[in-house]
């Protein structure tokens, strides 16, 4: 969507550099996520250095003595941090916090006020499934709403703008929520696009998607202005426009993508990325659009139930 909307902006109009420029923004997204790892890692180890300085104390406490250490010890995180695939990530692109303690003290004085991270140190026995779980929270609670580490990353890079960072995110929860305990530092990290034979592999479906959206815009375009009769199409956020395109796309050009399915994501997608009242108009035009495309029998789906809505 993302490079749907940067080409759509941009005045080359070259399809295959905007295609390069979606793929490496692909890439960059998983960059991102490898920074976000190791800045979990790096509070962890925030954390082991604070409790190391309490024990010099002039007159420490019985807990700067004896700290509880389950965050630090946490299972799930040190089998991140021997991984083999992510130190190989970690050192290629030279990721170091060294230049910004500050933002990982704030990190970690934030969590530690945290109620789930007063829970879980708090909590009777342990397992390495609580473990697993803190730090799902931690991305979801923590990384989420850290608007300095969000400014952070869009200073670097831009393509860490816009929403990489939460798309980031919720990958880094996707790789903490598939770890098991029995995984060693030879396990793959997950791809964010998996690469088979299967022809709706996810490269070629975004790639395609991409192709079939600009190449049919002209024509998508002029079936959304027939169904909104009472809006302008030049008053219709550019957005909103380019959500619906893409909606068509593959309704139109994906057999194996239910209709309903479709639907449902582009809904869901318009929630996060235009106005509060886009819902209602994308959900509106596209039930307009699909019921007159089923009638001329212009959606050819295969699989049974795939047309439904």
């Amino acid at each position: 969507m993302q490079a749907v909307y940067a080409f759509f902006q941009s005045d080359n109009g070259d399809l295959a550099k905007g295609e390069k420029q979606l793929l490496v923004s692909i890439e960059k997204i998983r960059e991102l996520y490898i920074h976000q790892l190791s800045f979990l890692i790096e509070i962890r180890d925030f954390a082991l250095k604070r409790s190391e300085e309490n024990k010099k104390k002039f007159f420490p406490t019985d807990e700067d003595l004896n700290p509880n250490m389950r965050f630090v010890e946490n299972k799930a995180l040190t089998q991140l941090e021997d991984n083999r695939e992510f130190r190989k990530f970690h050192d290629k692109l030279k990721v170091n916090w060294s230049n910004e303690p500050e933002m990982v003290r704030k990190a970690y004085l934030t969590l530690k006020e945290s109620e789930f991270y007063k829970k879980y140190m708090e909590h009777e026995g342990s397992s390495y499934v609580l473990d697993q779980d803190m730090l799902v929270k931690i991305v979801k609670k923590n990384f989420s709403g850290y608007e300095l580490l969000e400014t952070y990353y869009e200073d670097k890079s831009i393509y860490w703008a816009f929403d990489a960072y939460h798309i980031a995110n919720l990958l880094l929860m996707k790789l903490l929520k598939s770890m098991k305990e029995a995984d060693d530092e030879y396990t793959a990290l997950p791809e964010l696009l998996k690469s088979n034979e299967d022809e709706e592999e996810d490269k070629v479906f975004v790639i395609n998607l991409f192709r079939k959206t600009i190449l049919n815009s002209e024509k998508y375009e002029e079936l959304i202005d027939e169904k909104a009769k009472n809006w302008e199409l030049d008053r219709i956020a550019m957005m909103d426009r380019i959500l619906i395109k893409m909606a068509l796309a593959e309704i139109l050009a994906f057999p194996s993508i239910p209709v309903k399915v479709t639907l449902n994501e582009y809904i869901e997608i318009s929630k996060y990325y235009s106005s509060s009242k886009s819902k209602v108009f994308i959900n509106g035009i596209l039930d307009k659009l699909i019921a007159d495309l089923k009638e001329k029998e212009l959606i050819k789906k295969t699989g049974r139930g795939l047309l439904e809505f």
